[in-house]
Formats: structure tokens, sequence, C-alpha cells
């Protein structure tokens, strides 16, 4: 038997995020169903970006904060391969290594912008300049914290999230299976996320939401969950990385299956 065999996940990220999960999540014997809780588009021209930045070589340091950003904001290195890149966790790595560029920083011990800013490279930034690769409204604590050590920082928004809008149809669909109880787990891999998909549930997703687990890869999105009135229980993955997450959904069901 399969160790997740008759677990029902509801996958939120999005689109063309989801596959890889679901594809984990099936492998294991899970059902996976997808429902994008937000999609994610280009933030304006990046010809405009990249006369605004101007040469990167000016800057000591270029940091990723996800792999989104890697995907709307890799075309800024233009095949620069001396650029010392540093990369918000695993996966963001993963995306600049398959983009062909080497990254010389990544956290070690963590995956979050707290752990980065743990890297001996990066304490003394008086004089130094660093560009922050991220999305819109993205959380500032990373350019707060290279500006308190002293560096200029300089953003560059690629990409923004925009919450999805589920028609009446999809919306009554999943209803159904969580009346069905084909659905146990529901993954909410940013704020963003648990957010969007919190605005647009009726009345009856709503209370079948905290009814079943939800699964967050930090205690900040916990955080943001608990603040949305979500009274699930939660499970916390190590990062949001996909086989993180399969981790701890195989951590949990070994758990209740031993109980």
């Amino acid at each position: 038997m399969q160790p997740l065999q008759g677990l029902g996940v509801l996958v939120t990220r999005p689109e063309h995020q989801a596959m890889a999960l679901c594809r984990l999540l099936e492998a294991a014997g899970a059902r996976a169903y997808r429902l994008p809780a937000i999609v994610i588009d280009s933030n304006g021209s990046r010809r405009e970006l990249a006369a605004r930045l101007g040469a990167l070589q000016a800057y000591d340091f270029i940091v990723f904060v996800s792999a989104n950003a890697v995907r709307f904001g890799a075309a800024l290195l233009q095949q620069q391969r001396e650029l010392t890149l540093a990369a918000v966790g695993p996966a963001t790595a993963r995306a600049l290594n398959q983009a062909g560029y080497r990254v010389a920083i990544v956290p070690v011990g963590g995956f979050d912008s707290e752990s980065l800013l743990a890297d001996p490279r990066l304490q003394q930034l008086a004089g130094r300049r660093i560009l922050l690769v991220k999305g819109c409204g993205g959380r500032e604590f990373l350019e707060a914290e290279f500006s308190r050590r002293g560096a200029a920082v300089e953003s560059a928004e690629v990409y923004r999230r925009v919450a999805a809008a589920p028609d009446a149809a999809q919306l009554q669909a999943l209803t159904e299976r969580f009346d069905a109880g084909e659905i146990h787990v529901i993954t909410a891999t940013s704020r963003e996320i648990a957010e969007a998909l919190l605005g647009f549930a009726t009345p009856a997703l709503r209370a079948h939401f905290d009814r079943v687990h939800w699964i967050v890869p930090s205690g900040r999105i916990a955080s943001a969950v608990r603040l949305q009135g979500v009274g699930a229980a939660l499970l916390r993955a190590a990062s949001a990385d996909d086989q993180d997450l399969l981790a701890e959904l195989l951590r949990w069901r070994s758990s209740t299956s031993a109980a």
C-alpha cells in the first residue's frame, strides 16, 4: 500500500508550479486536486527596468527571492556569468542553475530570508550595493535588513501576484469534493495564496476549510493563516519546496497511522 493512499490534497499553487507537486503526491498514492489561488504575471517592461537598474556589474550581490523571481527576472542578467548571485532557498537556486547561472550564496540550515541573512558574506555591507529581484508587494524584511547593515539596496519588482477568480461552477465542484470527504489537506505555501483562497471561498467552503489540515512552510505563514481566522490543524513543512511538503505529509501520515 502506498504511504499516502486515500489522502486528498488541495494544491493551490499557481498553475505553472502545481504539476510537479501533484505528480509527487500521486506517486505516493494521494489524490491531488488543483485550484490555483493566485496568478503570477510579469510586471511591466523588462527593457525599462533594465535601463533603470543600469550596469549589473555595479552591484556586489544580486539576490533572487523566489523561483518566480528567476522566471521573470533571469533575463535581466543577459547571460552575464560573472555576477555574484544569491538565492533564498533551494528551489530558487535550482531555477537559477537551470537558467545557466551559478549561485554563490544559498542559505545553510534554512530556506528563508533569515537564513540567507546569516551568511557571513552578508554581515558587513557598508558601501556595498545589492539588487533584490522580487515580486510586487512582497515581504520587505530583506531590503530593510540589508539597509540596516549599511548596503545601498535597489529592488527590481519583476512579477505580480493576482488573486484568482474561480467561477461559481468551480467553487461548487470543490464544495462537493469536500462534502464527499475527498479532501483532507490544503496547501498554503505563501501568505498571498492563503489570503486569496480565503478571499474567494464561499461560506460553505470556509466552513470546510476549518475541518481539514493545512500544510504551510513557515511559522510566518502559519501566523498569517491564523490571522485570517482559520482554526484548522496546521502541518509545518521545512520549506515550500515540493519535496519538503511531501516529506511532512509522509511524516504526518506515518504518525497518525501509528497512533
